[in-house]
């Protein structure tokens, strides 16, 4: 395929061609002046013809000598792109870092740019928000690694019984207990301890009934024992059967009380510190039971095998968990304005935080860019780009110094009157 700089190596080619031509004219009219017979007008074209060709020369040797050595000459402070290569490097790199990224113009571009517009319409749109959801689930597995690895872990098998035990573990007990019994939740409570007090009774009634009778046996001794001790223990049986098949209906007092001493221990943990703090060292002390810890660590490697496979799972819910909750912050910043000037303030503050860090490594970077570049290869990009606009400097040069010249003969000649030394 051609190359991108073809067409510019033939554009210099080209310029550079009509200016060393226009030098070549200017040549031959000063040979073609000292050829003709001398007067005013031939003087006045020599003139013209040799300012032209020394304007021609010194421009062509400026911009020669930005590249390469003229005539392969060892002329001193020439060549000077390909010798000071990484001090322009250097001075390009702050120059864009100090003159381009600066603060108000970044300022300016980013209040332009609307971040917080553009994410609003991104995340409110369920299509566009879905590879963010399933970037974000994809790092659920590596988030996980980091929770445990072995420093993490152990920090939080120390954390969590101080944490769950602090001073507020008793109004968070004191909380969801009142919830629990604003839904009615604690009568539930209520009747699995009942239904399981039964099924206890019930698998324990012949040791329960042997046990009533050793102690009727051992308070009236042994007649009364061996007379009364079966019916005592059936009658204390069958009242308490009775009375928990009272209970479990509706209302009755066992569940009143059992109420009461709900609400009762719930003040006293809203009020007096020293039941909370009774609650909290008893939670750090179950917490930091061996046992409890081996349960927690089971939990969690259960509670993990279901997060990954969920996060794993395009129809999981932690995939729409995310892209709910993605889109409805996408909603609420398009719905809200002062959200979204927060947010491109946040971005603002935030790019401004970073930009003299970022100044720095843009000019280093910049700096290693032009380092690394071939010298050869790095000039003749730069001449490439830049010398068709330099050889106008010599078709200038070239032209100028013509008139000028000329201007200079005709000046000359009118304040000697006439006597201009060739």
């Amino acid at each position: 395929m051609p190359s991108p700089d073809d067409a510019l190596r033939s554009a210099l080619a080209r310029h550079r061609a009509i200016a060393t031509f226009l030098l070549v004219v200017m040549a031959g009219l000063m040979i073609l002046a000292y050829r003709l017979p001398p007067n005013f007008w031939t003087d006045l074209l020599a003139a013209s013809a040799k300012a032209g060709v020394v304007g021609g020369l010194a421009d062509w040797f400026a911009v020669t000598a930005l590249f390469r050595r003229p005539l392969g000459l060892p002329i001193p402070h020439t060549a000077i792109i390909p010798r000071q290569k990484e001090r322009l490097g250097q001075g390009l790199g702050r120059f864009v870092a100090n003159h381009v990224f600066t603060e108000a113009e970044l300022r300016r571009v980013i209040s332009r740019l609307d971040i917080a517009g553009i994410l609003a319409g991104f995340l409110a749109d369920p299509k566009a928000s879905l590879p963010a959801a399933q970037a974000i689930a994809a790092t659920v597995p590596r988030l996980l690694r980091t929770l445990e690895d072995g420093r993490a872990l152990r920090l939080s098998a120390r954390l969590l019984p101080r944490m769950a035990g602090g001073p507020g573990a008793a109004q968070v007990v004191a909380r969801m207990l009142r919830a629990l019994m604003a839904g009615g939740q604690h009568q539930a409570v209520f009747d699995i301890a009942l239904a399981q007090l039964k099924i206890v009774l019930t698998a324990k009634r012949e040791e329960l009934r042997e046990a009533i009778k050793r102690r009727v046996r051992e308070q009236g001794g042994k007649l009364m024992g061996w007379a009364a001790g079966a019916y005592v223990a059936d009658k204390v049986l069958a009242v308490l059967n009775a009375e928990l098949e009272k209970v479990e209906p509706g209302e009755s007092d066992l569940r009143l009380a059992f109420e009461t001493w709900i609400e009762a221990e719930i003040a006293r943990l809203e009020n007096e510190p020293e039941r909370a703090a009774a609650l909290g060292h008893a939670i750090r002390k179950a917490l930091s039971h061996p046992a409890v810890a081996v349960w927690l660590r089971d939990i969690w490697a259960r509670l993990r095998e279901v997060i990954l496979a969920d996060a794993a799972d395009p129809q999981g819910r932690t995939m729409a968990f995310l892209q709910t909750a993605l889109v409805n912050t996408g909603t609420f910043l398009a719905e809200d304005e002062a959200a979204r000037a927060k947010l491109n303030g946040a971005a603002e503050a935030a790019f401004a935080t970073l930009l003299p860090s970022a100044q720095t490594r843009l000019a280093d970077f910049i700096a290693g860019v032009v380092k690394s570049w071939d010298t050869a290869e790095v000039t003749e990009k730069i001449e490439l780009r830049v010398g068709k606009d330099l050889q106008y400097v010599r078709i200038n040069g070239t032209v100028v110094g013509f008139l000028a010249g000329g201007v200079l003969y005709l000046l000359i000649f009118w304040l000697t009157d006439g006597r201009v030394i060739h």
